[in-house]
């Protein structure tokens, strides 16, 4: 089934918002056996009405996302009525459904909201409980030597996505022969490259019939992306395990705090930071997981050596003697983050983001990372030159890491 996107707004094309819909509903369609062929983005206005004649002609699936609004610019209906070649008729339960919307709330309905109850006729309405938006079916037949499906669906996320779970997916399997098995399944790795995979693992992945192999690389990561029959996507995970035992962190795609988070909860372990060059990045991606509140006890911004000396009690001797920037450093650093909470794990980052900073000893991008436990503490020593946003990316990666290996090793995992 040749499925295609057609994402609208001009914000979209300007820079001002991102456009997240085709990856979700990549992501989404995937779990059922389907696959996004093609996507595209256009502005608002007539542009639609030209990329949905075109994506019609090749497609089996038409899915637009956005210009199904009350503005002028919100053109979608439109769009579609023109290219099918029927009429716009204001459908009376969507009608009534707008109305009802503006009641709960209490607030007048604008004339300009009529138009949402316009549809192409002989398509469906797809309600939309969270919006005044309904969105628009039309089945194959109705697009004549098309026979090409085609979905109508708001912009807003919150629209969207229930819309989409609710009518979209259900809709596909009944058009769809998909009984024949095809997953998708994402291997997460950090501490090796693109370039490791290429030279001691593609001949064996690619040895496997009919499975797709397909590789996303990220500062200090890489997602190993496998599509195929649940027997195919084992082999190669297997294969995988093997080359690279303790660099997977993931065989469900979770990220790397998400694992960290789950780590310590089941060893029931709780983790305080004490950052620097990351300014707080670390803390804020532990954060992002939801149940970090039982796991993350403190997190100390000490950019400044007047901070690390004032709040973790790393002594001024060393600060001068090393620099902020050193191994003896890092290690206080966790030593005293870990004094100061009643965490089981502490771990400092302390480097030099750049472009400005660096020494020959000490060029831009070095930085240490420590970590202390109630038995032993201990610095790593890394160096990326990527520029600031990716250096703090990397060792934000780089710090998770070592507490997942550290949580591993505890446990008498590998790591």
């Amino acid at each position: 089934m040749h499925i295609e996107i057609i994402n609208t707004g001009s914000e979209l094309l300007l820079g001002t918002t991102l456009n997240t819909h085709g990856a979700w509903m990549g992501s989404e369609l995937i779990q059922h056996g389907f696959r996004v062929q093609r996507q595209t983005t256009v502005p608002d206005g007539p542009a639609i009405m030209e990329a949905l004649a075109e994506a019609m002609t090749r497609s089996d699936v038409v899915i637009v996302s956005g210009g199904i609004g009350p503005t002028s610019d919100d053109i979608s209906r439109e769009a579609a009525a023109e290219v099918l070649g029927v009429d716009l008729i204001e459908d009376e339960a969507a009608m009534r459904s707008i109305e009802a919307f503006f009641a709960r709330r209490k607030r007048p309905m604008a004339e300009e909201n009529r138009k949402q109850a316009l549809n192409p006729v002989g398509a469906d309405v797809l309600a939309n409980p969270n919006g005044t938006a309904p969105g628009v079916y039309t089945p194959p037949r109705l697009s004549g030597d098309y026979f090409c499906a085609l979905f109508l669906l708001p912009g807003p996320p919150g629209e969207m996505k229930p819309m989409f779970h609710a009518e979209v997916t259900p809709r596909l399997c009944a058009l769809a022969d998909v009984s024949r098995e095809h997953k998708m399944q994402t291997l997460r790795f950090t501490g090796i490259g693109e370039s490791d995979f290429h030279t001691q693992l593609d001949e064996k992945l690619l040895a496997i019939p009919e499975l797709e192999v397909g590789y996303c690389a990220r500062p200090s990561e890489v997602d190993l992306r496998l599509i195929g029959s649940r027997e195919n996507i084992q082999k190669a995970i297997s294969y995988t395990l093997a080359t690279f035992p303790t660099h997977c962190f993931s065989t469900k795609g979770e990220s790397l705090e998400a694992v960290v988070v789950n780590l310590l909860t089941t060893q029931g372990k709780l983790l305080t930071l004490a950052e620097s060059c990351t300014g707080g990045r670390i803390a804020s991606r532990i954060t992002d997981v939801s149940g970090a509140s039982a796991v993350f006890t403190h997190g100390f911004v000490t950019y400044a050596n007047a901070a690390k000396r004032d709040l973790l009690g790393v002594s001024d001797d060393l600060l001068e003697s090393h620099g902020a920037v050193s191994e003896e450093v890092a290690i206080a650093m966790a030593e005293g983050a870990l004094k100061h909470s009643n965490a089981n794990i502490a771990v400092s980052v302390t480097g030099i983001a750049g472009p400005t900073g660096g020494t020959q000893e000490k060029p831009v991008g070095t930085v240490w990372i420590g970590l202390a436990t109630a038995e032993h503490s201990f610095a790593i020593h890394k160096i990326h030159a990527h520029g600031r946003e990716i250096f703090k990316q990397s060792t934000s990666q780089n710090a998770l890491d070592l507490i997942r290996r550290e949580l591993l090793k505890e446990s008498g995992c590998p790591s």
